[in-house]
């Protein structure tokens, strides 16, 4: 009797968990819509969306820039929390995240090759939106082809995980000396991207950077049973015969395809892969995936509608970089887990 109440009480709290999440990421991404540089009334907003007075300055706004700005908010915060969900069951690591592996860096070196390239024979195309977009897809799937090339030489998570790291400090390395050598100009565009941006994604290219995320993201809905064994140890997952080769070269594939389109049109973008899956474990109190990805979907969409949120409301001084805003959340979440990793044995 004691344990159906525990176990009703468990499903009362995951079901208002995903409840409360659903509605703070309708609310935010409703204020995010009305607030910025011009303060735009929810009766504005809501007769825009509409289609009505479509030459108004008010509709402009709404459906040109902050329609899009919000809807790449939601799907890229909900992209980069699975990433770094899957990415800490694979490696049974907390602290494993969308840019550990490289991916980001790579995506990274691609831009700056691209821009660095086009400076040397005299053209400035840093500031072209397609030429970043694919200096960041060939970088990063540069470094997931490489990385799934480890993963099949490499049978140990932990050696994988070093490899990535590795991976990133060389990419890393490399855009330093691309930065030496570079136009002035040039880098500023390339530190500036570097930055993370949500307002690069226009509404007519919105549905390009959609559609692959979310697809991606419905993939990883179907992983749900060979995730849960993988919780238990790879042993146990290849007992129930699941290939482990298979599934740690998917779980790189899905992972690092969501990293790289989020990166491509926004930048790296830090923390939010980190540290989202671990509020959704501690906001549901379990680590059951059936579970586990519908809330880190949902708590990372709010957070990132959060965070572009913080970086409208100064509108004085325009729309600041998203990455001068993740840090302020993710800093003491990481704390907290650090300090407190005798108690949160979500791998054991």
């Amino acid at each position: 009797m004691v344990e159906d109440k525990n176990v009703k009480k468990g499903k009362f709290r995951q079901s208002f968990t995903l409840l409360s999440m659903g509605l703070a990421s309708i609310v935010l991404f409703g204020m995010l819509l009305c607030f910025g540089a011009v303060d735009i009334p929810l009766s504005a907003v809501i007769t825009a969306l509409r289609g009505g007075n479509p030459d108004s300055t008010e509709s402009i706004i709404v459906l040109q820039s902050r329609l899009p700005m919000a809807v790449a908010a939601l799907i890229s915060g909900s992209a980069l929390s699975v990433s770094g969900l899957l990415l800490q069951t694979t490696f049974r690591n907390p602290l494993a995240g969308p840019s550990l592996l490289g991916v980001s860096s790579g995506a990274s070196l691609g831009v700056a090759l691209i821009m660095l390239g086009a400076s040397s024979i005299g053209l400035h195309i840093a500031s072209d939106m397609w030429m970043a977009i694919t200096g960041a897809l060939i970088g990063a799937g540069a470094v997931i082809i490489l990385l799934l090339l480890f993963s099949s030489v490499l049978k140990n998570p932990v050696m994988l995980l070093i490899a990535g790291v590795m991976i990133s400090y060389l990419a890393s390395s490399v855009i330093s000396l691309l930065n030496f050598f570079a136009p002035s100009e040039d880098v500023k565009s390339f530190v500036v991207w570097g930055l993370g941006t949500l307002t690069a994604v226009r509404l007519d290219t919105l549905p390009l950077f959609a559609l692959p995320p979310l697809l991606c993201i419905g993939a990883s809905l179907l992983l749900v049973k060979p995730l849960n064994a993988l919780l238990l140890g790879e042993r146990y997952a290849s007992s129930m015969g699941f290939s482990m080769t298979r599934l740690r070269t998917t779980l790189l594939l899905l992972s690092g395809l969501l990293t790289a389109l989020v990166t491509a049109f926004c930048g790296p973008i830090g923390f939010i892969g980190l540290i989202v899956p671990h509020i959704a474990r501690m906001a549901t109190a379990t680590s059951n995936h059936e579970v586990l990805i519908p809330a880190t979907i949902l708590c990372g969409a709010a957070m990132m509608l959060l965070c572009a949120l913080c970086t409208v409301i100064p509108s004085a001084a325009g729309v600041m970089p998203i990455n001068v805003v993740t840090p302020i959340f993710g800093v003491p979440v990481i704390l907290y887990i650090i300090l407190r990793r005798h108690k949160l044995n979500y791998f054991n």
